[in-house]
């Protein structure tokens, strides 16, 4: 069911690729492409590489029609499915394979320099994926065989959190705002709601007071104050008010 749900993904298209027998390998030293009539390609093609789950295909098709010519299915890079010849970095050996389980040794190359740098990067970042899910999946696996914690509450069991420092309790008054930018602000009335009222100041004045009026200046030699005096100190009795006033009646009538 798995694979039937994995989709073909196309990885590296080079519109010009050559094909080449090759003969067998002399000695385990590798393939040499020198000792392929590299002038006289017997196939020339379109190739892909394309992956379907963790396998790579190189595909070797028609340009014009896109028929298949060819085809090496890869599991692992570096591997037997692809290898790099030791005398250029522009030609590889692949191993193609048919339907029937046959398989053979070809030799593919390119003329830029560049499309052989793009197929050799292709296959790597391929299998590095699948190195990657790999290890992702047996990481998985292993989570699975942990025995999992039970951090569930027990029955009866409860917590206590402590947020902050907040006092404040459901349905309490709060507290009055001070004023802001240079405002008065009102202050809270005292309790009982009773306003007291300051005494009078000192420096209000006694009603009752009366300012005498100017005294007249006298014909007479002397002050009207010496005279005030002598006379004051002549009439001990009476009302000194009365006796102000007969004084200088008297003393204007002379």
């Amino acid at each position: 069911m798995a694979a039937e749900l994995e989709y073909e993904s196309v990885l590296c298209v080079k519109p010009d690729v050559s094909v080449y027998r090759i003969p067998p390998r002399a000695s385990n030293r590798g393939y040499r492409a020198s000792d392929w009539k590299l002038d006289q390609p017997d196939w020339t093609g379109r190739l892909r590489i394309t992956s379907k789950g963790k396998i790579a295909y190189i595909k070797l098709e028609d340009k014009v029609s896109g028929e298949l010519f060819a085809q090496a299915p890869v599991e692992q890079y570096p591997g037997i499915a692809v290898e790099t010849v030791t005398d250029s970095s522009r030609y590889f050996v692949i191993r193609i394979q048919d339907g029937t389980g046959r398989s053979a040794f070809i030799g593919i190359g390119f003329t830029d320099r560049g499309d052989a740098f793009d197929f050799n990067v292709s296959l790597q970042d391929h299998f590095k994926w699948v190195k990657q899910e790999s290890e992702i999946s047996k990481e998985s696996q292993e989570m699975d065989a942990r025995p999992k914690l039970d951090l569930g509450f027990k029955e009866g069991q409860t917590i206590k959190l402590s947020i902050g420092n907040i006092t404040t309790k459901k349905g309490g008054a709060s507290k009055p705002r001070t004023a802001r930018g240079g405002g008065l602000s009102l202050l809270p009335p005292p309790p009982g709601g009773k306003v007291t009222i300051p005494p009078p100041s000192s420096s209000v004045a006694i009603s009752n007071h009366v300012t005498p009026p100017p005294i007249p200046k006298s014909n007479h030699g002397g002050s009207d104050a010496a005279l005030f005096q002598t006379r004051h100190h002549s009439h001990p009795t009476g009302s000194s008010s009365e006796w102000h006033w007969q004084d200088i009646k008297d003393r204007l009538e002379e």
